[in-house]
């Protein structure tokens, strides 16, 4: 859901056109505080900021961004952008967010995978040296060549299910 936020008697004219063009239902607030409760009671993936309601309340506009959760804000100015240029920019502030979102989830992927990998390698190292250690007792043998396996299989799938753009180092750009 969008939530557009101004006071333009051209609102609801612009958040129809938001509407169709995005295909999410789209709700209108005058006034920050309008849009603060309208933001506790429900979830929005964008609120649509007209800079005409932020100068009139710049303490209402600083506490409503602190409640928006995962909402994008798209800053526009009503007196001088017509529908589709509001449309244009908040599809823009959507695709932007969404390479954000990618590239972030990326990066906490690669750093989880390379902390799987220390942890492994540093369980095949003990798991060897335990091996190597004389008069261990077959069964203990056995369950460390065991674990000594699986920490393998482990690894190899590490290595195998990364990303070709992780791998790459590209972030999923293509040639």
């Amino acid at each position: 859901m969008i939530l557009l936020i101004t006071s333009s008697p051209r609102a609801k004219e612009c958040a129809a056109v938001i509407q169709e063009a995005t295909g999410e239902a789209t709700g209108c607030a005058e006034s920050m505080r309008a849009a603060s409760k309208l933001l506790r009671s429900g979830e929005y993936s964008a609120l649509v900021i007209d800079q005409y309601v932020v100068e009139c309340d710049p303490l209402g506009t600083e506490v409503l961004l602190q409640h928006t959760g995962a909402a994008i804000p798209v800053y526009v100015n009503l007196a001088i952008s017509g529908s589709e240029r509001v449309v244009r920019e908040l599809k823009q502030a959507t695709r932007r967010n969404l390479k954000e979102r990618e590239a972030a989830h990326r990066e906490a992927e690669l750093a989880l995978r390379n902390e799987l990998k220390d942890s492994v390698t540093a369980l095949l190292l003990s798991c060897e040296l335990a091996l190597g250690v004389p008069q261990v007792p077959p069964a203990a043998q056995a369950k460390m060549r065991s674990a000594c396996e699986l920490a393998k299989t482990i690894r190899s799938r590490l290595e195998i299910e990364e990303p070709a753009s992780v791998a790459r180092g590209d972030g999923g750009a293509k040639s």
